[in-house]
C-alpha cells in the first residue's frame, strides 16, 4: 500500500487558495471528485467528522477524513497552504499542510492503515520543509514518492 498510488499530481494542490477549514476541505474534495459517486456528500462527511473532534493533528498539519458511501475506493488528495489555515489544531497553529482521505464504509481497517501511513509521513519534519518549499504539485508527488518508500 504506498500512498503514490493514491497521490498523484492531479490530486495535489499547491497553493491551496482558501481562507477558511470548509474552503480549504471543499478545494481538496473538487481534486478526488472524479473518484466519489457524489462530491457534496462526501464533502459534508468530512465536515460533520470534523464537529467530532478536529483533525488539525499540529505542526502546521491537518487530516481531515471520513468513511461515505459516495467513495467505491479510496482517494486522497493533498494541499500546500502559503500561510495556512485554522483548522482548531491541538497546538493552535495554522495548517499549511492538509491530507485529505476518504475511503468506503466497508473497509475501516484499510482506513486506519492509511490514516497511520500519512500520518507517519508527515511526522518526518524534513519531508513537511520540502514539501512546503516544492514549487509544483510534479515535485510534491515525487517527494511522496521518495519518502513513503522509508516507511
Amino acid at each position: 500500500m504506498s500512498l503514490s498510488e493514491y497521490i498523484t499530481p492531479e490530486h495535489i494542490k499547491t497553493p491551496l487558495t482558501a481562507t477558511t477549514r470548509d474552503d480549504a476541505i471543499r478545494e481538496l474534495i473538487e481534486l478526488i471528485a472524479p473518484r466519489l459517486t457524489d462530491s457534496e456528500k462526501a464533502y459534508k462527511a468530512v465536515l460533520e467528522r470534523e464537529k467530532i473532534m478536529t483533525t488539525g493533528v499540529g505542526n502546521g498539519l491537518a487530516i481531515p477524513h471520513c468513511k461515505h458511501e459516495s467513495c467505491p475506493d479510496f482517494a486522497i488528495a493533498l494541499g500546500v497552504h502559503p500561510t495556512g489555515v485554522d483548522f482548531r489544531s491541538v497546538d493552535n497553529k495554522e495548517a499549511r499542510i492538509i491530507v485529505l482521505l476518504v475511503g468506503p464504509e466497508n473497509s475501516p481497517a484499510q482506513h486506519i492503515k492509511l490514516l497511520s501511513r500519512i500520518s507517519r509521513l508527515l511526522n518526518n519534519k524534513e519531508f513537511r520543509e520540502k514539501i512546503l518549499n516544492a514549487s509544483s504539485a510534479q515535485e510534491i508527488a515525487e517527494l511522496i514518492d521518495e519518502y513513503d518508500n522509508t516507511l
